[in-house]
């Protein structure tokens, strides 16, 4: 795990003074050593840059930017099959310096060219300069773990990890895109491939972007995508046989992730996806595995005790933080620099501070992100299963009637139902889903924060909506089902943009390396074959990952209420960050910015703090907006 940051200049007007600067804004990615290779032709400049977390080859063969021949490669990540790879490279007559992931990622390009790709496991965004062809690639992993993000304007080309490194060229223009604001206040995150600036934007998972120097030509190529996996006929194959597959997929990926030189734990939340990798990893080994949690039991959110008892049962050295409501409130003045693009998942807070406090033991942490969306364990799968089916079975001119009455009695106006948490947004969701009970619809019902007709409202002037995978038709209608469209639209955009951008800058800021055992591809590539019900079974969600735990811990131990990160956002608002609300979503400050509609701001702040904890939300996405917009624009 690194930090990358380049540029190619057509202007040549950079330098490497510049390079250094943009590569040393990543330090907490890389506190272990830097690297900057600065190229002058008389045609352009190319600037390459890297910053340094030593996990594999701690010496000096492992330092970056590396050059082989004719080609220089800067890489964040890791190749966790790079020995098998370069068993291949060897009997091809290859030799080797020193034994990084680097070193081979450098030799497999010379002999397959980009190609080369199609061989790795792992999570990486890699840049190849090759100075004979005069053509530099960028490379983004299959499911997006690492970021990736560039500019390109007026023949000035920027790469980074992350944008603040952006800011420290000086030819670089911070526009801002009001599209893509609208997308954040939709959806809590800027989705892929756009980005908050103007030129600017993420390179596609599964992608790689290629720079012919010569003509100044981009373009994209796709190298995979999860539909592939998901356009295919679902296994004829029994439960016994796909459960004894899935769990030898599991532990090579769970393996893969293990390969370090340097100490690694992984995190434990006491649910099933983390009890997995930690089950599946201890049980072949003599060593006893580090694992990590945290609680802060002065918000309700304490999963230690279950965490402590799977660990106690498994037999791992474990390790539990609590930490006090002030620790984590502490951390939000902080967000913005770290997530340098406007964020809004407020489960960010406790997991960087799981991150902090496992730094202090490990430089590599395994989490379980991603068993959700490949084994249906969301709480929207089940609200798609048990009343899709029945919207859809009701008569169109009733749901229209429905809908029609709905419309002429407001919210609250209704007794009782307008004191209940949250009725507010539901009712007006289910009014969209009354008109409109597609599986599309549904998911877009359930994954937006403010709706068109609150959007228009908000903001103070015209928009349109940006295209994103949540409206993705790659599902073949032969192989759809809404069970497998809903996973496969999160794992291409909530997974994505939302939860592996949260742990990578959470991990970063303490310059822990985080790893995604489960978004093995080849995970994946299996699970999207399995029959619907392997997966969510009679109401049980993650039913072939449930039965695989219960063979190494009790379901005593295990079934219990899935918790989350939930942070009490409601209450931090009411009181804790009040203040921050009221300097923040000022008037002077919203009329100033001439971003959004004071007068709408105005109305949700009153009407929150009389009570309508449902806005509460709404207001923190705002929130975060403002104090995102006063650390990168003033």
């Amino acid at each position: 795990m690194c930090g990358i940051s380049g540029f190619i200049d057509f202007n040549q007007q950079s330098s490497e003074d510049v390079l250094m600067k943009m590569t040393d804004t990543l330090y907490h990615r890389g506190p272990d050593g830097s690297g900057y290779e600065f190229f002058q032709t008389n045609t352009f400049q190319i600037g390459l840059g890297h910053r340094r977390l030593s996990i594999i080859d701690l010496s000096e063969t492992g330092k970056q930017p590396m050059k082989f021949e004719h080609l220089w490669v800067t890489f964040n990540g890791e190749v966790y099959n790079y020995s098998e790879i370069k068993t291949e490279l060897s009997n091809l007559n290859h030799q080797f310096v020193g034994h990084s992931d680097t070193e081979v990622i450098l030799h497999a390009f010379a002999e397959w060219g980009i190609s080369c790709i199609d061989k790795f496991i792992g999570m990486f965004a890699f840049v190849v300069y090759d100075t004979k062809s005069k053509e530099i690639y960028c490379v983004r992993d299959r499911a997006g773990i690492k970021p990736f993000y560039y500019y390109w304007k007026d023949g000035l080309f920027l790469f980074a990890s992350e944008l603040k490194a952006f800011h420290k060229h000086p030819q670089f223009k911070k526009e801002i895109n009001l599209d893509s604001v609208v997308a954040f206040m939709q959806f809590g995150n800027v989705p892929t491939p756009h980005c908050i600036f103007n030129h600017c934007h993420k390179l596609k998972p599964g992608h790689y972007l290629k720079f012919s120097l010569l003509t100044s030509q981009i373009s994209t190529h796709k190298y995979w995508d999860v539909y592939d996996a998901y356009n295919k006929p679902k296994l004829d194959i029994s439960f016994i046989e796909a459960k004894q597959e899935t769990e030898k997929i599991l532990k090579s990926a769970f393996d893969f992730r293990m390969v370090s030189d340097v100490p690694i734990g992984v995190f434990l939340s006491g649910g099933y996806d983390s009890a997995c990798v930690a089950a599946l990893l201890q049980k072949d080994r003599t060593e006893r595995l580090k694992t990590f949690t945290i609680g802060v039991p002065d918000i309700g959110l304490n999963e230690a005790p279950y965490a402590k008892d799977v660990a106690k049962h498994l037999g791992t050295e474990h390790y539990e933080y609590h930490c006090t409501q002030a620790e984590a409130l502490e951390l939000i003045t902080d967000l913005p620099y770290y997530y340098d693009e406007p964020f809004a998942d407020s489960s960010a807070i406790p997991t960087t501070l799981v991150c902090k406090m496992a730094k202090k033991q490990v430089t590599v942490a395994l989490s379980a992100d991603a068993g959700d969306e490949i084994f249906a364990g969301y709480n929207r799968y089940d609200y798609m299963m048990k009343h899709g089916k029945r919207l859809n079975q009701l008569p169109k001119f009733m749901r229209k009637g429905m809908s029609g009455i709905m419309n002429l009695v407001p919210s609250d106006k209704i007794p009782v139902l307008k004191n209940k948490y949250n009725f507010h947004n539901r009712y007006e969701k289910l009014k969209g889903l009354l008109n409109d009970p597609s599986s599309k619809n549904m998911m877009l019902s359930l994954s937006k924060q403010y709706n068109e007709s609150q959007l228009k409202h908000l903001m103070k002037s015209g928009f349109k909506n940006i295209e994103t995978d949540y409206l993705s038709d790659a599902l073949h209608k032969d192989y759809h089902s809404p069970l497998s469209y809903m996973m496969a639209i999160d794992y291409q955009t909530y997974l994505l943009d939302d939860i592996l951008q949260k742990v990578d800058r959470a991990s970063m800021t303490a310059s822990l390396e985080g790893r995604e055992p489960f978004l093995d591809h080849r995970i994946i590539e299996w699970a999207a074959q399995l029959p619907d019900n392997y997966k969510y079974y009679k109401g049980t969600k993650k039913h072939i990952l449930k039965e695989i735990v219960y063979q190494y811990i009790p379901k005593e131990l295990m079934d219990r209420p899935k918790m989350g990160f939930a942070i009490p956002i409601e209450n931090w608002l009411m009181f804790d960050l009040k203040d921050k609300v009221l300097y923040y979503l000022s008037d002077e400050k919203i009329i100033e910015q001439g971003i959004l509609n004071v007068n709408f701001i105005n109305e949700i702040k009153s009407n929150f703090y009389s009570g309508k904890k449902e806005l509460a939300n709404k207001l923190w996405y705002i929130l975060m907006f403002q104090m995102w917009y006063e650390k990168w624009m003033k």
